[in-house]
């Protein structure tokens, strides 16, 4: 996980080019949660709250994926947070968004939580990502996991966010939101189900209650099973190689179920 910088340690300048936008500051919650953001904020002013997420100007990882999230906000906002402004100034960048007032998806079995998912999961299946701009293939981030035919099994032309954790998955206002869209991709539509399975799984779902659950989608439904074992393959075999065999056992296990659902 990045360290966070938080608001009153980033430059002075940087924050009154902030408040240039959203007015004075009166309140400063700091979000603990996300790998990559250097800093995580939300600010609330006299007109209302802004999150404000950000990286240092020198981590080029982390700056190509906020312009990712920059390309693709326009085209999410029937299931996401409009961004509201960018601020590139004093070594770093930020992307202050609408704030969501509300708390992560509980997605632990019998949750009222999951079909509020489930729902957002369908509008995104809508979603179509942006003509003007070649955005990263899905089956590109496994050349060195998976041989060319297994490659071309993961190709697809719908728009992935890739990172449906639940985190990244708020409900308020009786509805989900899906945010943080710094890895889209384009791929096959069921990657963000089996994402979501994964995750149901983790937080003690059965698996036939996720097999129940994943059947409400059409592309779930009609998936290749060839795929899904490739994808299956592919993650386990990059957790591997981060963690090691034994620390990825469970994890992996948690994938290698997803066969068993088509």
């Amino acid at each position: 996980m990045t360290p966070r910088t938080h608001w009153n340690e980033l430059p002075h300048s940087l924050r009154a080019a902030v408040e240039a936008r959203t007015g004075p500051v009166i309140a400063v919650g700091t979000v603990p949660h996300g790998l990559n953001c250097a800093t995580a904020t939300t600010l609330t002013t006299a007109g209302g709250s802004t999150f404000v997420k950000g990286a240092s100007a020198h981590d080029a990882e982390a700056c190509a994926a906020q312009r990712w999230e920059m390309t693709v906000n326009p085209y999410v906002l029937d299931v996401g947070p409009r961004l509201r402004w960018r601020i590139a100034a004093d070594g770093w960048e930020l992307l202050g968004f609408e704030h969501i007032a509300g708390r992560h998806a509980d997605l632990s079995p019998g949750s009222a939580d999951l079909p509020l998912v489930a729902e957002v999961l369908r509008t995104a299946q809508n979603l179509r990502a942006p003509r003007h701009t070649t955005l990263p293939r899905f089956a590109d981030r496994w050349t060195r996991f998976l041989g060319p035919g297994e490659l071309r099994l993961l190709d697809g032309e719908a728009l992935l966010h890739t990172d449906t954790n639940p985190h990244n998955l708020m409900v308020s206002d009786h509805r989900a939101y899906l945010v943080d869209w710094a890895t889209p991709a384009l791929g096959p539509a069921w990657v963000d189900i089996a994402y979501t399975a994964v995750r149901l799984l983790e937080a003690d779902c059965t698996v036939d209650d996720v097999r129940t659950w994943a059947a409400g989608f059409p592309c779930w439904a009609s998936a290749d099973p060839r795929a899904v074992a490739a994808f299956v393959a592919a993650n386990c075999r990059q957790w591997e190689t981060v963690v090691g065999p034994t620390a990825a056992r469970s994890s992996n296990a948690r994938f290698a179920a997803l066969r068993t659902l088509v």
